[in-house]
């Protein structure tokens, strides 16, 4: 039986494309560079400022100018974290019928501490995660399995007690590491060009509500 479901949070929870991509225009905007497109950018809403950065400024971290326009990037999705992020359609109802059920729930993701809560926060579910594991919660982030074990310390279960859903081959494979059943949010910010065939992982949605049909599995 599963006792609990983790989940990712940028393009697994919530979808957070709209204002990270509002972020990386901002940097552009600094450059007197055109905004791009949502579509353009959504699928790397999950790779974070740098995945951002590269697809919108053509930059790596190993770039000279990568941690200024990174800086410019943070600063603005700091004070902007949740103008037009929402969870995705059916999660307020999954979130609440695991509830019902007692089935804890809560989040691991590459997200630093100091997004994750302000944004758990303002979506008005950082009070009822039974854990929020950030990138920087522990030493190491996905796909290493560290923040998985540490997530299931927390909240008292086994890893083989637990679905873990995301978006990215990382989150399978984290999941994967410690013997966790891994979803894949096909909702999510999934590339098209992606074969997600050989991530390994236990099933997929395409849509949050879809994921009950996995608690008694």
């Amino acid at each position: 039986m599963i006792r609990a479901v983790l989940f990712d949070l940028d393009g697994t929870f919530a979808d957070t494309a709209p204002d990270l991509a509002a972020a990386l225009n901002h940097v552009r905007a600094t450059r007197d560079l055109p905004p791009l497109p949502l579509q353009v950018l959504r699928p790397q809403a999950s790779h974070g400022s740098a995945g951002l950065l590269k697809t919108g400024m053509g930059v790596t971290p190993e770039s000279p100018d990568f941690q200024a326009l990174r800086d410019i990037f943070l600063a603005h999705y700091t004070d902007n974290i949740c103008v037009h992020t929402k969870l995705f359609v059916g999660m307020a109802e999954l979130i609440s019928t695991l509830e019902l059920r007692d089935i804890t729930w809560g989040i691991v993701t590459n997200k630093p501490h100091r997004f994750t809560v302000p944004l758990m926060q303002a979506l008005g579910y950082a009070e009822r995660a039974a854990c929020l594991i950030s990138g920087d919660t522990c030493a190491h982030a996905k796909p290493h399995p560290e923040p998985m074990l540490k997530a299931c310390e927390s909240i008292k279960v086994t890893p083989s007690q637990c679905l873990y859903i995301g978006d990215d081959k990382r989150d399978m494979d984290a999941a994967n590491a410690v013997g966790m059943r891994g979803i894949i949010a096909n909702y999510g910010y999934v590339s098209d060009d992606v074969s997600i065939t050989n991530w390994q992982a236990h099933g997929s949605i395409d849509t949050p509500l879809a994921l009950l049909n996995y608690l008694e599995k």
